[in-house]
């Protein structure tokens, strides 16, 4: 029998008027437990609460701390319980010594995790033996997103499958020193890209990652490019990990979308890095009702079978009581005793749970495990997750950090730093895990204890590899091969290369009419996947609405306000816009699914990313780092660009820095174009690298500053230097006629105030000054990285391009300007011949007109021009008054007195 329930819905504070009636429906109540379990009985309350339109009841979100799934419905163990634990013993074995190992002190102790996944070898073995299936699988494989500090087991199980050698696992953080054998500290897909599938160390981007990797396997099956009805996501995180807001902040999501091809398995062993998660509470409970919150589906896993006789004698709850109350800071106590300490500090707390292990020896109690390093009890909860529909499923797993291996680790507080085993610990470890080494072995080099893996042919090994056959081959394992698909047609691209004719467009507009002409593409369009956190309308994408429809499983089932309207809002479950709302952290998530399609399913989606540019790298960054790691593909649009485009927005919006930071990310190939013409060519450029074939470094985010300034758009020039768009700059205006040499670099927006300044500069100082676009100062940085780097690994010495290309301009200094802070610019002036000076938008942004701003940041027409004069008056080409008087003549110090570029432009 299970206790009676708390009359939690009634309110203690007001008399009772009828308490013969209230003990009538209270044993009312006690007879439903009885007949249904506590389940049943809560349900029934939520139901009257509801049926009465009680304004206090709500559904209660935490059940008892106890197993979700009682012992009379575990599912029978489908498996060779015996064999599997013994080959998780060498597992376990083979992941602490690999670790241990490498703090040799020839290798200078390069760190690594032992406790991790020895307090989460269950949960990993009950899923490779009988759930995580393979690429070759019928249905396609599943995507299992591994808890980061559990590495060492996976790899320590590639070994006992022969697919790591002894040399890889001594090679464990030594990816250089150790060259061909190496392995990466956790999951890292570019670090060893035909193994690991999903980097997750960074904590709280895996589960984001993995709920909108659920949604985009959904979302392939409902565009009609592949089949994934049968492919399953698990995520295996930390309790301490749910901490962060990342881990969190998605799950509505997957409820929405009713992803039940989605399950989290959550490792309560209710520790952080540092101590306990909620020491004076129970995170298992805060999880619960989190989850249940947001809509999922839970499963508590918390007892081992040897509780359930325990249970069953409990007859009036008092256990459960008990467990109720206990906080999560004693029970990580309670493991770090022993057996006498658990009966007087746990049991002893109440007389009736004294007496319910009053025939049990000390050692009986300490074996009473938690419900993690149960098979039945995991696989139970796996089995229930996996039949759930309609629902994610969270299943939270109670277990010990540091299992098995010893009093000095198990439920330590320092078992996350510890990276090495005493020799008794050794010794310890192997008579429990029953390696057959010697003591001598062990012995003749302590820090160099042997592997172990059987002879081939032995029966629980045979056993091992069947049951990854049968589960469709080798898990964690990626593969690069995909579909090929045919690129944009030409005319993709032409409009982009008219110009905008007597109209003024800005670069936004430009690019929103190249990705409407590449959705109309009957060869690609049907891959690319717009993504857009919001404001489609201010970035002109509204027009897609009508034909590409929003992508929403359950459809349209509302009246849209604007039915009417030509660009009206459409939602349609085959949709192939993804509208992720005001949420750029689940759209770099989104755009990570998208762009790692290619890999993970063998078809590429074409991830089209476009957000407010200021939202992007400094709010998402290291997303962008994962998608990196995880060699994601597609295009990434930095719309609303620069520090003073966005007028009236003030300073959270105007983004100054964002190329800067693009630039710390090796995988991102960054552009600041000016024209349209040179967008078409670099989005061309894009897809040939991404995906057609034959770049050797396919594996890039493309990412283009885009602005909302409306300006009069060129045609593309006859001639137009191709490469130099491509490589990062090329001569849009070359001086023309006699005059003092100078050269000016610009992108972006700023171009068109460099071509006005070289005007004034010839009509007004004459100056003969050639203006260059650049469209990548990253890029023409990292060309002259490369050059230096030839030079230092004894190479073929060349000139970086930029300062080949400047040596082919005008001559004289050369001055910079962009709508972004100097240091973009700055990266290239050691690699300019002659002076060099840049202008740009240090600081913080602010609310004004876009003439005041650009004055006051002092990057304007008139800016320039002086600038270019300081520089020639430090060469000695002109007068030293000349700047002063410059200044003094355009009235630098009065923003009112600036006039440079246009009013309008949402887009």
């Amino acid at each position: 029998m299970t206790a009676p329930l708390e009359p939690a819905l009634l309110d203690r504070k007001v008399d009772d008027v009828d308490p013969a009636e209230t003990a009538e429906w209270l044993e009312s109540i006690d007879g439903l437990v009885a007949a249904g379990g506590r389940e049943r009985a809560h349900r029934m309350i939520e139901a009257l609460a509801a049926r009465v339109g009680a304004d206090r009841a709500r559904a209660e979100l935490t059940t008892d701390y106890v197993n979700t799934i009682p012992a009379s419905q575990d599912a029978p163990y489908p498996g060779d319980e015996q064999a599997e634990r013994r080959y998780r013993a060498w597992i376990r074995w083979n992941a602490a010594v690999m670790v241990h190992r490498a703090q040799h002190p020839s290798t200078g102790g390069v760190g690594g995790h032992i406790a991790t996944y020895a307090g989460a070898a269950t949960l990993y073995e009950v899923g490779f033996n009988h759930f995580f299936r393979g690429k070759d699988h019928p249905g396609g494989g599943d995507q299992v997103y591994f808890q980061g500090h559990a590495s060492p087991g996976m790899y320590a199980r590639s070994f006992v499958e022969g697919r790591l050698d002894e040399a890889d696992l001594d090679g464990f953080r030594q990816e250089r020193s150790r060259e061909g054998h190496g392995l990466p500290s956790y999951p890292h897909p570019r670090l060893k890209p035909a193994y690991w599938e999903f980097p997750t160390v960074s904590m709280g981007i895996g589960p984001m990652n993995a709920i909108y990797q659920a949604q985009a396997n959904r979302y392939l099956h409902a565009r009609g490019i592949k089949d994934t009805s049968d492919q399953h996501v698990w995520a295996f995180l930390g309790d301490g990990e749910m901490d962060e807001p990342e881990s969190r902040g998605l799950l509505q999501l997957a409820a929405n979308d009713g992803l039940d091809n989605l399950t989290f398995v959550i490792n309560c062993n209710l520790q952080r890095l540092d101590g306990p998660v909620r020491g004076n509470t129970k995170v298992m409970q805060e999880l619960e009702a989190f989850f249940r919150g947001a809509g999922w589906n839970v499963i508590k896993v918390v007892w081992g079978r040897e509780w359930d006789a325990l249970f069953e004698r409990d007859v009036d709850g008092a256990l459960v009581d008990l467990m109720n109350r206990t906080p999560d800071g004693d029970f990580q106590t309670f493991k770090a005793e022993s057996g006498a300490f658990v009966r007087e500090h746990f049991f002893g707390r109440d007389p009736r749970t004294l007496a319910l292990v009053s025939d049990y020896s000390d050692e009986d109690i300490w074996n009473l495990r938690r419900g993690g390093h149960d098979y039945v009890k995991v696989h139970s909860a796996y089995k229930a997750a996996m039949e759930h529909r309609g629902q994610p499923t969270v299943v939270l797993v109670k277990t010990v950090k540091g299992y098995t291996l010893g009093p000095s680790f198990e439920g330590r507080m320092a078992s996350h730093q510890m990276k090495k085993l005493a020799l008794q610990d050794l010794k310890d470890f192997r008579d429990l895990l029953r390696i057959p080494i010697p003591d001598a072995q062990l012995e003749e080099d302590p820090y160099r204890p042997p592997y172990f893996r059987p002879q081939p042919g032995a029966p629980e090994l045979e056993y091992m590899l069947e049951r990854r056959r049968a589960l469709g081959g080798p898990v964690p394992e990626r593969r690069a091969t995909h579909t090929a698909i045919e690129l944009p047609a030409d005319a993709v691209y032409a409009s982009a290369k008219k110009g905008s004719g007597a109209q003024q467009a800005a670069t936004t507009m430009a690019f929103a009419r190249i990705l409407r002409d590449i959705l109309r593409d009957k060869k690609v369009g049907h891959r690319i996947v717009p993504i857009i956190p919001d404001e489609a309308r201010t970035f002109g994408m509204d027009a897609y609405f009508p034909t590409s429809k929003i992508y929403n499983p359950r459809g349209q089932n509302y009246m849209s306000v604007d039915r009417e309207l030509l660009l009206a809002y459409k939602e349609s479950e085959a949709g192939q816009i993804l509208h992720v709302g005001i949420n750029e952290a689940g759209a770099v998530a989104a755009f990570t699914a998208a762009g790692t399609s290619y890999a993970t399913h063998g078809e590429p989606l074409i991830p089209v990313y476009v957000f407010y540019s200021m939202f992007g790298f400094q709010r998402t960054g290291d997303s962008f780092w994962a998608a990196a790691d995880q060699m994601a593909r597609g295009f990434v649009i930095g719309a609303t660009a620069g520090r003073t485009t966005l007028t009236g927005e003030g300073l959270q919006h105007g983004d100054g820095h964002s190329p800067l930071l693009a630039s710390t990310n090796p995988a991102v190939v960054s552009y600041d174009p000016a024209y349209g013409y040179e967008l078409a060519h670099i989005v061309r450029a894009g897809f040939e690298r991404m995906y057609g074939g034959v770049h050797p470094d396919p594996n890039v985010m493309y990412y283009l500053t885009v602005y909302n300034e409306p300006i009069s758009q060129p045609a593309e020039p006859e001639g137009v230097d191709v490469d130099g768009i491509l490589r990062g700059m090329h001569r849009v205006a070359q001086a023309d006629g006699q005059g003092v040499p100078a050269q000016i670099l610009a992108s972006g927006v700023a171009v068109p105030w460099a071509i006005e300044a070289q005007r004034v500069l010839a009509e007004e100082w004459g100056v003969a000054a050639d203006v260059w676009s650049v469209t990548s100062w990253n890029e023409l940085r990292r060309d002259a990285i490369d050059a230096d780097s030839a030079i230092l690994h004894a190479g073929e010495p060349r000139e970086p391009y930029v300062t080949r290309r400047l040596r082919e301009g005008s001559g004289g200094p050369v001055v910079a300007v962009s709508d972004y802070m100097r240091q973009v610019q700055d990266q290239i002036a050691p690699y300019v011949p002659g002076r060099w000076l840049s202008l740009g938008t240090d600081g913080f942004g602010f609310s004004d007109t876009r003439a005041a701003a650009r004055r006051f940041f002092r990057v304007d027409v008139e800016s320039i021009v002086v600038r270019t004069l300081e520089a020639l008056a430090l060469d000695g080409a002109v007068d030293p008054a000349t700047p002063r008087q410059a200044a003094e003549r355009y009235r630098l110090q009065d923003v009112r007195a600036g006039h440079t570029g246009t009013a309008g432009g949402d887009a």
